[in-house]
């Protein structure tokens, strides 16, 4: 058991399991794309459900006069959120509306990240302590031992808010990707005769094959268009969950659009044609970046490499000659000293 214990300790072989995992979620990622049609479809008919829901429950309100449409979230994370009163010693006025724009709604999504924050620095601490002062030290002295153990534990802290601006990060390009292309269905269907509710169903059931969070977004667009009070709260929502300068200026163009009666087909052909300047400005910037960003890799790994090809054989040729050199003094040498 001990020798059992001390390989799993090695470095090495942590170093191969790290790996090993990096590797294996790499294989899963590429996996995930080829099942984004049945995710699509549990989402789409997640949004449905919910849709049926608030409808179901504003009419159960109504009839009994009292409100029921807000979530409720019970359960341990709950209690120790409310319990240590989190909500207030971690209060960040960004927080719910980073979690909408990164597809997590509800109140229990809101209480299991702050449930992480102020766990994970606790468990990363222990955890690195454990492993640091009980099981490898690595010849370390005293303070160098105490800052990793820091480490670990503001690595804790903020390992929750660099994971949600990732999904933020990711949502957000995926949407910006798609847009463009949306509004021109969207456009297609109005000057068809749809409605505009129609016509954004219908749009969020075509583009869920390129994007699904753009699907997921405009389908929930259509269920709050059917229930909140004013139509400019489910386009201001939209805006706000996305956070995209395109989409909020198409939730502007409608909401004046509707206000003051002008034709929404010439406002959607505008924004479709900002929106395509805005997708081809991001990736002419993101073309200009990449030189600067390949200079780096390219001393590190490019380099190295192409003086080893260049000069390797000089190297190889200049070390026989040399070789062959010191061979033929040899003799002369030994009969100089014969004499």
């Amino acid at each position: 058991m001990e020798s059992i214990m001390r390989a799993i300790v090695e470095p090495v072989n942590l170093l191969s399991g790290v790996i090993a995992l990096l590797v294996f979620a790499t294989v899963l990622t590429l996996l995930g794309g080829m099942g984004s049609g049945v995710q699509l479809e549990s989402r789409m008919k997640a949004v449905a459900q919910r849709r049926d829901e608030l409808k179901r429950r504003s009419r159960q309100a109504i009839a009994n006069g009292t409100g029921g449409l807000r979530h409720t979230d019970d359960g341990f994370k709950k209690r120790v959120v409310d319990r240590l009163n989190l909500t207030q010693m971690l209060e960040d006025p960004r927080v719910a509306e980073q979690m909408a724009q990164a597809g997590f709604r509800g109140p229990r999504p809101l209480t299991t990240f702050y449930f992480f924050r102020f766990a994970s620095p606790f468990v990363m601490f222990a955890l690195a302590a454990i492993y640091i002062f009980f099981i490898n030290d690595f010849g370390q002295p005293i303070t160098i031992k105490f800052g990793i153990v820091m480490f670990a534990a503001a690595a804790g802290f903020y390992g929750p808010n660099v994971f949600l601006q990732n999904v933020i990060a990711k949502r957000k390009q995926s949407i910006m990707q798609a847009f463009p292309d949306a509004l021109d269905l969207m456009l297609i269907c109005v000057e068809a005769g749809m409605s505009i509710e129609s016509a954004i169903v219908k749009v969020s059931q075509e583009i869920g094959s390129t994007s699904i969070p753009l699907a997921e977004e405009l389908a929930l667009l259509s269920a709050e268009l059917s229930y909140l009070p004013e139509r400019r709260m489910a386009y201001e929502g939209l805006a706000r969950r996305t956070n995209h300068p395109g989409v909020r200026s198409v939730a502007t163009a409608m909401v004046q659009a509707e206000q003051y009666g002008t034709p929404l087909g010439a406002a959607l052909r505008t924004m479709a044609k900002e929106n395509r300047d805005l997708r081809l400005s991001a990736a002419e910037k993101k073309a200009a970046a990449l030189p600067a960003q390949l200079t780096v890799p390219m001393i590190l790994f490019f380099l190295p490499v192409l003086f080893t090809v260049i000069l390797g054989p000089a190297i190889i040729r200049i070390q026989d000659t040399m070789a062959s050199n010191a061979a033929e003094d040899v003799p002369g040498r030994e009969q100089f000293n014969a004499d």
